[in-house]
């Protein structure tokens, strides 16, 4: 019989819910059960395409004996740590600070008030490996809760006071000394590897937070040292395994130094980040392979990971057939099968790696280790020649990956990660001029503002299948004000920022805290946990009050609203610590704190209609200008009053396309557009 979490959305939860441990979700129930029956609670935190989590749900969670020993013992509750971040926060950090470290499946034992005394991660069944099994971890709670109850209550207590002073992340400090942007592009320049791209050793994540920040102090001081860092690490990464050379899109990290073997779920949150990465260094640079790569990645998406209604979905899976990468590799017999021509498919094993040996357990994951202009002269054919032929055969073998069984795919559809994905795809379409991009943004932007809010016009953070639930987060209300954002400055169409002000005035309303600055991770109304986290650092995600310190700033400056610009610098202040001891942790606070003391720019276009500004619309796109931000006012269209103050008096110069230019608090003498499009060449 199925247990409770059949009555779930959520796909991680779905996959249990004929395990026979007597699941609960979160919620009252198991609660008041823990309580009523004085029984401590097993918390198991996980997400669907986490493939030590099907490890230990194949081992444990299905294993009879196991299950009765918990449901005997236990009040036992799943979470699926993408729709309770929350959750996930306050008891990561009990997990780390019991053992040193973290990650999922994790695994939390709490006392009936929900504190926390024992954790970890994975355990095997029974004693293995080094590792104490399951079984011996679950008995020796269980006579810690029987017989030492009283040591165990006063650690939970402890430890629960150690967790709500980590949550609110009180800074010794509001002074945030200079320098901090430099300090921490030097902390990465220690741990930079230059000959694989990246930072640190493996296992080898994008730190696209930090990737951005590069591109951005580049322009700001033209230190020569910058761009390399951020340019070799896109260019190592898109030539690595992490990249799917025949479907688009990225893995989740890569297990070694050089990018070749990826951990093979692909996030959507990954994929959204990585795509702003390739467009701005496209537009930096004007390289075609950024270009190419961030398109391939968009067209991934709106094929594999969009909703029939609109939103993009969260994941898919690391394993099919029940084995992890049995979808991605290849062996030389079947390229060779496929592509039939004797050339062409040596050329193509030649220059994707694909060998009799194999680069991952005896099969190969297509990745180039040299460039594809470097093939070509060892061919003695031309780059081009070569793109081509290999671009062809690249379809074929992805016509016939088509037919394989998929990877498991989380369907359910979150408000951040979707904020996340419209900004890149705004950035994507603005760039390259793709209506489809642009169009998939907006399409998911109104899905998210019209399915996944409550009666009172609040955002839900999740949606599946008909039915939208769970209050949002900080991270739901920033990244979609920041998606918003970047549709305006995609369409120049004035309800996007509208939608902008009014996701971030809520965020202000029920996350600030007035008292010390910064915004909580949940709202004041929210269900009341042992701690309310306020999170600074960036982790696979960027911090939802970097995001914040951002947006306000941007708007802000658009705007004239000083009440905005206050409550960033306020938010910096809070951050403080974080951002004079771990400045590289932070890396959206650095951006946010870079853009917030540049020099202001603000340029308004004025036109008769859009059609007579077309190629300057275009250029502006095509231009890597962080620290500008442009307005397109139209003859007859509605901008709204908050840009009023921004465009007044703002006329066209003989009938033509004008372009106004403000900086550093004055206003430049207007220029015609022909005249503004020569200055961005």
């Amino acid at each position: 019989m199925p247990n409770r979490l059949a009555h779930e959305t959520s796909p991680y939860l779905l996959q249990h819910a004929n395990n026979p441990v007597d699941w609960y979700p979160w919620g009252s129930e198991a609660l008041e059960k823990s309580k009523q029956e004085e029984k401590p609670i097993f918390l198991s935190i996980g997400y669907s395409a986490c493939h030590w989590c099907h490890v230990m749900e194949h081992e444990s969670f299905e294993s009879q004996e196991i299950a009765d020993y918990l449901n005997e013992h236990y009040v036992c509750i799943k979470v699926d740590r993408e729709e309770r971040p929350d959750l996930d926060q306050i008891y990561m950090n009990a997990v780390q600070l019991l053992t040193g470290h973290g990650g999922w499946p994790m695994s939390v034992f709490l006392t009936t008030e929900l504190m926390p005394f024992y954790g970890g991660t994975y355990w095997p069944p029974t004693a293995s490996r080094g590792m104490p099994g399951f079984d011996q971890v679950l008995r020796a709670v269980v006579d810690a809760w029987a017989n030492r109850r009283d040591v165990a209550l006063q650690q939970s207590r402890i430890l629960t006071e150690r967790l709500q002073k980590i949550g609110l992340g009180t800074a010794e400090s509001s002074e945030i000394p200079p320098g901090r942007v430099g300090m921490a592009v030097r902390q990465m320049e220690e741990s930079f590897d230059p000959q694989h791209g990246g930072f640190g050793s493996a296992p080898k994540f994008p730190h696209t937070m930090n990737v951005d920040l590069l591109m951005r102090h580049f322009v700001d001081t033209r230190n020569e040292k910058l761009l390399p860092m951020a340019t070799t690490t896109l260019d190592k990464m898109a030539m690595g395994g992490i990249y799917d050379h025949l479907g688009g899109g990225f893995a989740r990290y890569s297990v070694d130094a050089y990018w070749l073997v990826p951990h093979f779920e692909k996030m959507l949150y990954d994929n959204s980040l990585l795509i702003s990465n390739y467009v701005d260094a496209y537009r930096l640079t004007k390289s075609a392979n950024y270009a190419r790569v961030a398109k391939e990645s968009c067209d991934y998406i709106l094929r594999d990971m969009t909703d029939e209604h609109g939103g993009f979905h969260s994941t898919e899976d690391a394993d099919s057939e029940g084995e992890e990468g049995k979808f991605y590799v290849w062996t030389p017999k079947e390229v060779d099968q496929l592509l039939g021509d004797p050339l062409i498919a040596e050329r193509f094993r030649q220059v994707y790696d694909i060998t009799v040996a194999g680069n991952f357990e005896g099969h190969s994951i297509p990745r180039l280790k040299k460039s594809i202009a470097e093939y070509a002269q060892e061919f003695g054919t031309t780059e081009q020649e070569l793109r081509d032929e290999m671009q062809r055969a690249r379809e074929v073998l992805f016509n016939a990956r088509c037919q394989r069984i998929r990877p498991g795919k989380d369907d359910k559809i979150l408000a951040s990660w979707n904020g996340l994905m419209i900004e890149a795809l705004a950035k994507a379409g603005a760039t390259f001029n793709e209506s489809a991009y642009i169009d998939a943004a907006q399409k998911a932007a109104t899905f998210v503002l019209e399915k996944m809010t409550d009666d009172a016009g609040r955002l839900l953070h999740t949606y599946r299948h008909g039915t939208a639930k769970l209050s949002a987060y900080l991270d739901d209300y920033t990244y979609l004000a920041s998606a918003m954002f970047a549709l305006y400055e995609a369409t120049f169409e004035p309800r996007w920022l509208e939608h902008s002000q009014k996701l971030i005035d809520t965020a202000i309303e029920h996350f600030y805290d007035t008292e010390s600055g910064g915004f909580f991770y949940t709202a004041d109304d929210h269900e009341q946990l042992i701690a309310r986290n306020k999170d600074f650092y960036d982790h696979s995600v960027p911090s939802g009050n970097g995001v914040a310190a951002l947006v306000l700033a941007k708007l802000g400056k658009l705007l004239g609203n000083a009440k905005y610009l206050q409550l960033a610098q306020e938010t910096m202040s809070a951050a403080a610590d974080v951002l004079q001891k771990h400045p590289i942790a932070a890396g959206q606070l650095l951006v946010a704190y870079d853009y917030l003391h540049q020099p202001d720019s603000e340029v308004v276009i004025a036109a008769a209609d859009r059609a007579s500004c077309g190629d300057l619309i275009h250029a502006i796109h095509n231009q890597y200008q962080p620290n500008t931000l442009f307005v397109l006012a139209i003859e007859g269209e509605d901008l709204g009053t908050s840009l009023e103050p921004l465009v007044a008096g703002k006329t066209l110069l003989d009938g033509q396309p004008t372009v106004y230019v403000c900086e550093n608090f004055q206003c430049n003498a207007p220029v015609s557009a022909t005249e503004y499009l020569d200055t961005l060449s």
